[in-house]
């Protein structure tokens, strides 16, 4: 049985079951111990302020009772899922920043593939409730309490959990038929189902399946609320007559429309691009750019943008 050529031939599995005792090869960035060691400190700095930035987030929105709306309860479980993602990469990441050979075993990928596609599914179906929260919000300003009633955010956000883990299920269940052989290297610096899929020494055809019908119904549907719930917004504010008016109205959406537009376009550019290869230094960084930078921006740009956060900081920072 012959590998990709991207694995070094050292025996193949002939089943996918055999497959669960094997473990792969992480390429990462690169092989130079200068560049390595500052990486680890630009990665390490990065996640730093990602747990800073979201837990001060999600602590700060639970203590100011003024917080306690629809938009600020969707950005705690933003910020939550934020947290979550990058810690199952970036922490792994930093040690083999620091190891000769980076691995990791076929269970540990199991599990990283399978967080991985629960989280970053549910950010995308967060994203989607936060851009119909302002949609009813600057498009139907009276009907706002009743429509977003606390029930429907808890629905909506439930609803987005839900989602990541039928996106993590259909994903597991999908390597779960991949076979592969007994040194396959990964050209990426985490276990992602793209690059496995092309790695399998078994028929690929069902994993294909899953990503593709993943990736058009879950991702596509909750890329186009997001769309339309804009579409709908930008013509409202636009007809609003006075320019105050319209600055406060446009402003409610900048923080979210930067989040999108980052984690979109650059998760967009890494599965979407058909001429993508994750082996290649400038779709690396694309994959960087949306499992460890977008969750370090996002408090920033929800923080730094917006009055009554600044406020709810201030006035938790007076008490103590």
């Amino acid at each position: 049985m012959k590998c990709s050529t991207k694995v070094k031939l050292l025996g193949c599995a002939t089943s996918p079951l055999l497959s669960t005792g094997l473990s792969f090869s992480l390429v990462g960035f690169t092989e130079e111990p200068v560049t390595q060691g500052n990486l680890f400190l630009l990665f390490l700095l990065t996640y730093l302020v990602t747990i800073v930035g979201n837990l001060g987030i999600i602590i700060l929105i639970r203590a100011s009772p003024h917080l306690h709306s629809p938009m600020y309860y969707f950005l705690g479980n933003l910020a939550f899922v934020d947290l979550c993602s990058s810690t199952i990469i970036t922490p792994k990441m930093l040690v083999d920043l620091m190891l000769e050979k980076k691995s990791i075993a076929y269970a540990g990928c199991v599990a990283q593939v399978f967080l991985f596609d629960v989280f970053g599914m549910t950010e995308y179906y967060l994203l989607a409730s936060m851009a119909y929260d302002r949609y009813v919000a600057i498009c139907h300003p009276l009907l706002y309490p009743l429509v977003m009633s606390p029930k429907c955010c808890f629905q909506l956000v439930t609803g987005s959990y839900l989602m990541g883990l039928t996106n993590g299920v259909g994903q597991t269940i999908s390597m779960s038929t991949l076979s592969f052989c007994s040194s396959s290297t990964i050209n990426l610096f985490f276990c992602d189902i793209s690059p496995l899929i092309s790695l399998s020494t078994f028929d690929t055809t069902l994993s294909h399946i899953i990503l593709t019908t993943a990736a058009s119904l879950l991702g596509v549907s909750s890329s186009l609320v997001v769309l339309l719930s804009y579409v709908a917004i930008i013509p409202t504010i636009l007809s609003i007559n006075s320019a105050e008016g319209k600055r406060k109205a446009f402003s409610t959406c900048t923080s979210h429309l930067t989040t999108v537009s980052i984690f979109y376009g650059s998760s967009c550019f890494t599965y979407l691009n058909p001429t993508s290869d994750s082996s290649r230094g400038a779709d690396k960084w694309a994959v960087v750019l949306y499992t460890m930078v977008t969750p370090m921006l996002n408090p920033l740009i929800y923080s730094l943008r917006n009055k009554e956060v600044k406020e709810a900081l201030r006035r938790l920072l007076k008490m103590k």
